[in-house]
C-alpha cells in the first residue's frame, strides 16, 4: 500500500470509528441528549465558555444555523443561557449553566460502562499512547482549515 492509500484508511477508519462511537453514545447519553449537544457543552467546559454562536460554528466547523439550532435545544433544556454582549450588544455570548455542567457528568457518567468495556479489549497503553499522535494529527488539520 502506498503511502496515500494507507492515509486513505487511516481517514476510512477514523470516520467509521467516529459514527459507531457517536451512534452508541447517543444510545447511552440522557434521553433527547445528541452528541452534539454533549460536545458543545465539553467545549464549554474543556476549552472556553462565554463564546459567540458564530466562534462556536467556526470551532465544530457547521454553519451558524447548524450551531445556532443546537445552542436553542441546549437553551429550551436549561442548559445554556444566551445573553447578548456586554461589549457589542448586536452579537451574542453562549455561557453553561450549572444543569448544564451537571448534564455533561451525566453524559460522561452514562457512557463510563461503554469506555471501560472498550479498554478490557485493548492494553490500556496502546489507546493511550495514540492520543498525542491523533492530537498531533488534529493540530495539523486544525491549521490547514482556514
Amino acid at each position: 500500500m502506498n503511502h496515500p492509500d494507507a492515509l486513505f484508511a487511516f481517514f476510512t477508519e477514523i470516520g467509521i470509528l467516529a459514527q459507531l462511537s457517536q451512534t452508541q453514545c447517543e444510545r447511552l447519553m440522557p434521553a433527547g441528549m445528541t452528541l452534539a449537544q454533549f460536545t458543545v457543552l465539553n467545549h464549554c467546559i474543556r476549552v472556553s465558555d462565554g463564546r459567540s454562536p458564530a466562534t462556536l460554528a467556526r470551532a465544530f466547523q457547521v454553519t451558524k444555523a447548524t450551531m445556532t439550532s443546537t445552542l436553542q435545544r441546549l437553551e429550551q433544556k436549561g442548559l445554556v443561557a444566551i445573553h447578548s454582549d456586554p461589549r457589542d450588544g448586536r452579537s451574542k455570548i453562549v455561557r453553561i449553566t450549572e444543569s448544564g455542567r451537571a448534564m455533561r457528568e451525566a453524559c460522561i457518567a452514562a457512557t463510563r460502562p461503554w469506555a471501560e468495556s472498550l479498554l478490557e479489549k485493548f492494553e490500556a497503553r496502546e489507546v493511550f499512547d495514540l492520543i498525542p499522535r491523533l492530537a498531533a494529527l488534529r493540530i495539523i488539520l486544525d491549521a490547514e482549515r482556514d
